[in-house]
Parts: structure tokens; sequence; C-alpha cells
């Protein structure tokens, strides 16, 4: 395939992806296809599987990616219109249900004292994206800043095993939760958020996304691994895809992830989905080792961000598309 044909193909996907490809490649935010995420494709599956309770699972964090938690997760990534009153009532339920006494959001009915720093990032990320009213996400903030480490960074382990160091993972799904929250125009603790944000980020840069900042070594092989869902789980893709998302300006310490997802890129120009985790799913949005249009949409927007490698044809569909 050729550059054009690729945002073809994109095009011929889900009508989620349909949306990310207009509004992220082509500069053009076609709310007529955000609206349709919730009535077709997989906004549709996603949604039929709530039940009456306003759950998905079993409850909150039960049974692992079939949870409410998760699925919430995976239709702010779908870009599920941010209006749905669906999301809200379910995160109400929650934020009603499943707080701990830390203030965040606990995982199940065992762990009513400390909540886990990681999932309250993500719960972030969801609940300030589907508009959630900022004084019910105060004891959340509050609990995800209480957990900022030494290094700048996060890690869900700091209650449980007492860890010194930041992880990739946490300090990740932290920095979307913030980003969120800041890019929705609240105001609480806006300061202090975006300090964590900024110390946060240099924390993963730091790591080049994926080294040792002692060593220089790869800190674990399956962070070159591109997933899709990403769950809790880091990877470079995930990580490049935030940067560009929080409008982060070019950094040289990207460089060497960049030079790694290049790499990867198939001579048809997309991009697989390398890994699944195991678990029950609701559905397969693509199967691993294959094509997927969710990895190849996140590069090419990493790319069209910091400038690298901009297809031409690219740039041709979204003048064409302006005019």
């Amino acid at each position: 395939m050729d550059k054009q044909q690729i945002i073809a193909w994109l095009l011929k996907g889900d009508v989620s992806i349909q949306y990310q490809v207009y509004r992220d490649l082509l500069g053009n935010d076609r709310k007529d296809l955000q609206d349709r995420i919730a009535t077709e494709g997989w906004g549709k599956q996603f949604l039929s599987k709530r039940r009456p309770d306003g759950h998905w699972g079993q409850r909150f964090y039960q049974p692992k990616w079939t949870s409410s938690h998760y699925t919430l997760l995976d239709l702010r990534n779908l870009n599920l219109a941010p209006w749905n009153e669906e999301m809200k009532e379910t995160i109400e339920i929650i934020l009603n249900t499943s707080k701990a006494v830390d203030g965040g959001i606990r995982l199940g009915p065992s762990t009513s004292v400390h909540s886990d720093v990681c999932v309250n990032g993500m719960f972030l990320n969801y609940a300030a994206y589907f508009q959630t009213d900022e004084q019910h996400l105060h004891s959340v903030v509050d609990s995800i800043l209480h957990e900022v480490m030494p290094d700048g960074g996060f890690n869900c382990r700091t209650t449980r095993s007492g860890a010194v160091h930041s992880s990739l993972h946490s300090t990740l799904s932290c920095l979307e939760g913030l980003m969120e929250f800041i890019k929705g125009g609240y105001t609480y603790r806006i300061e202090d958020l975006k300090i964590a944000k900024e110390c946060a980020e240099e924390f993963v840069l730091l790591h080049q996304l994926f080294l040792s900042d002692r060593t220089g070594e790869i800190i674990k092989n399956d962070f070159l691994r591109l997933s899709y869902p990403g769950r809790w789980k880091y990877d470079i893709l995930r990580a490049l895809d935030y940067f560009q998302y929080s409008k982060k300006v070019w950094d040289y310490r990207m460089k060497p992830a960049v030079d790694v997802l290049l790499k990867k890129r198939n001579r048809d120009l997309t991009w697989n989905v390398q890994a699944k985790y195991a678990g029950k799913v609701h559905f397969d949005m693509e199967i691993a080792g294959k094509p997927s249009r969710w990895n190849t949409l996140r590069a090419l927007r990493v790319l069209k961000h910091f400038k690298i490698d901009q297809p031409p044809a690219l740039n041709t569909l979204s003048n064409e598309l302006k005019t």
C-alpha cells in the first residue's frame, strides 16, 4: 500500500477509528462520526454488555478485562462522545460505592483502606473525559498526588510491597489521568497537578521511554511490544501517543523509541498488534500478529505530531479536506 491507500484502509475500519483518523490525521473533527460510536461497531458492542445495575462484568474491577473499570477505559479510548449519560451514570455509581479510605477507588470489598494509584490514574482519565463533576474527583486527585515518589513518578506497589522506585506502568497511567483532568478544564489543585505531570514526564524521558537510566539496557522487552488495548501495561507506542496527545514538544530522548517504532513498521506501511494479554474479554477488536488499525493510527499521529517521516499523501489529503 502507498501512503494514500493506508488512509483509505484506516477509513474502512470501525467508526471510532474513522473518527480519530479524520480528527488526528486529516484535521477534520467529524462529530457526526463520534456520535455514531455509541450505535455502531465496537462502541455498540461494549455498551450492549452493560448490565441493568450500571456495571460491566461483576463489579468495578472484576473480572479484570470485562469489569466496569476496563470497559470504561476502552470506551474512553474509542472516543465515545464525552457527554454520554450511561458513562456518567456508571462513574457516579463507582464514586458512590467504591471509595477507599485514602480517597481513591478501591479494587474490591477487601481493599477498603488503600487504593491503587495506577487504577486511580486510569479512573481519573475516563472520569475527566466523561465530564464528571469536579467536586466528586477531589479525593481521587488528592490520593494520586499523595503517591508522587521522590524520583517524580508513581508505583502502585508502594502500598503493597514498599517500592522505592517508580514504575513506567503506573507513571504512564497516572500521566494519562492528570493530562485528561488538566485538558478538561478542571481547576482543583491545578498547579500541583501540572508540577506532578512535568515531573512524571521527566521520569519517562530520563529512561528514554524504555532504557535503564543506570545501565542503558532495555528495562523490559515487553515495553517494545505494541499491544492494543494496553490495559495497565506500558509500551513505547502508548507512551509516544501520550506525548503527542499532551502536545509535548520533541525531546531528543524520545528518539530511541521512535527508531524502534519505525523499525516495526511493515513493508505495506502498517503496524501489527504484537501482544495480547491473557484473560476473558468482551470481544477481540483485532487479531494479534496481524496489521492493526489501532497501532497504525496511533503510530501515524505520533509521527505527524513530531513531524517525523511525514507521509506526503497525508498532507495532501489533510489540505483537501480543510478546503
